[in-house]
């Protein structure tokens, strides 16, 4: 294994990470919140780039903090309401403002999160204004379900992983320039496999350090992979150079990378290996 990587809040800027524990429900704190629009749908790095540009750390647990208390460059705070003790969220925008505070939870609402419906709570702060001035357009930030959690195909897809190999692929498809493999934001990144073995994996099971996660289905692609994973401006014709993936016999269209399920929970760590069960 030779990357991780998780953001606590879906669209924003993936994170590295040495190690994680992977169980049931995913990494904990991994897109434990989502933003919504004023109609509840998920708003996520497709529709707004440049939330890749900000930077998400969480705590999680930490209570007795004021909920959603902000402070910028110059350390002024002002303290948010709400429930406390879901944990510590810090929010680092490009210019520096640093929005962070224990997390107050709101009122439950019904979200519309691609096909599912899932129910949030509203968390009450400075963060949702913060994230809104930033994009340009009113957003609120939501907690996930815990059970089903805020991962695009619920617990059956909370590990996403691919190969070294796949990426270089594209790259030579691209004609030599450099592809992040960030682009693709996916936890786990693997050597050693052959370009695509992964695809192959689908229905089997593979140990991932101390982890089994059963593989069940391929990563469909969408115009996300065609932003910088720093910036969010569109700078490469991904969707284009994954032409070559077209037609293949995979669960989903212009597929790149594997999904699967935790069956038995783990911690996974740069390093370790990932094999067939």
């Amino acid at each position: 294994m030779t990357a991780l990587a998780t953001t606590p809040v879906k669209g924003l800027r993936l994170v590295q990470r040495d190690a994680v524990a992977l169980e049931p429900a995913g990494v904990p704190g991994n897109r434990a919140f989502y933003l919504i629009d004023d109609r509840a749908r998920l708003v996520n790095g497709k529709l707004v780039g440049v939330l890749a540009a900000v930077v998400a750390d969480y705590e999680a647990g930490r209570a007795g903090d004021d909920a959603g208390e902000s402070r910028d460059e110059a350390g002024e705070a002002g303290d948010g309401g709400g429930e406390a003790g879901e944990g510590r969220l810090t929010l680092t925008f490009p210019d520096g403002t640093i929005v962070s505070g224990a997390v107050g939870l709101g009122a439950t609402v019904q979200t519309r999160f691609f096909s599912r419906r899932p129910t949030a709570r509203l968390v009450e702060g400075a963060w949702s204004d913060a994230i809104s001035e930033f994009a340009g357009r009113p957003l609120r930030l939501v907690m996930a379900d815990p059970q089903t959690g805020g991962v695009d195909r619920g617990r059956g897809g909370v590990v996403s992983l691919i190969s070294t190999a796949s990426v270089a692929r594209l790259e030579r498809v691209a004609d030599g320039r450099e592809v992040d493999p960030r682009r693709f934001r996916m936890l786990i990144e693997v050597a050693g496999p052959v370009a695509h073995e992964e695809d192959r994996w689908v229905g089997r099971n593979v140990r991932i350090g101390t982890a089994v996660v059963a593989v069940r289905g391929h990563v469909g692609r969408c115009l996300v992979t065609s932003q910088d994973p720093d910036t969010g401006i569109v700078d490469l014709p991904t969707l284009d150079l994954l032409a070559y993936r077209r037609g293949l016999p995979t669960t989903e269209p212009l597929a790149f990378g594997v999904y699967g399920e935790v069956l038995d929970p783990g911690r996974v760590a740069i390093g370790d290996a990932v094999d067939l069960v």
